[in-house]
């Protein structure tokens, strides 16, 4: 493969205009914006730092790809039926301001932690649907009915990765 078709698919793999955003070994050409834009497209915000080959060679068993499969297609069923009668809603992600109240009711212990996430790292309202919507995805990749504090608390890291990063 190429130089070119490589870079390619490296860019498909890292959305950022110049591919490496995050890379501790190569500089980020992308401007503030450029990141800032993309960044307000996606509800997940996630780490990935490259992987180091004594990782790539250990003989630790990890998840099965089987399983982690397994798990997602379960969780996809339940969204499935949880929104059989909407014509526009298929996912978690795409869930309306009514149906986040009606799928993702918080106990009071959830309730605190998203209010002190809200409070302490001035979230928006947007990133408060996204939590909420996460959150229900995480509760559903568990096999849990309803939302509990640690779907909350999971849902919460993966947005306050880019306050980690712009602060």
């Amino acid at each position: 493969m190429g130089f070119q078709a490589a870079h390619r698919r490296h860019r498909k793999s890292n959305p950022y205009k110049c591919g490496y955003y995050g890379d501790p070994k190569r500089e980020c050409r992308c401007s503030p914006r450029e990141i800032e834009n993309y960044r307000n497209r996606i509800d997940l915000h996630v780490e990935a730092p490259a992987v180091e080959y004594k990782d790539l060679s250990s003989t630790e068993s990890a998840e099965p790809s089987a399983a982690i499969r397994s798990c997602v297609i379960e969780a996809r069923r339940i969204q499935r039926e949880r929104f059989a009668s909407s014509r526009k809603t298929r996912t978690n992600a795409e869930m309306s301001h009514g149906q986040i109240k009606e799928h993702c009711k918080l106990d009071s212990a959830g309730q605190e932690l998203l209010r002190h996430a809200m409070t302490n790292l001035q979230l928006s309202a947007r990133a408060y649907n996204r939590i909420l919507k996460v959150s229900r995805t995480i509760a559903d990749l568990a096999g849990s009915p309803s939302v509990q504090p640690p779907h909350v608390m999971e849902a919460i890291q993966y947005r306050t990765l880019d306050r980690n990063l712009w602060h």
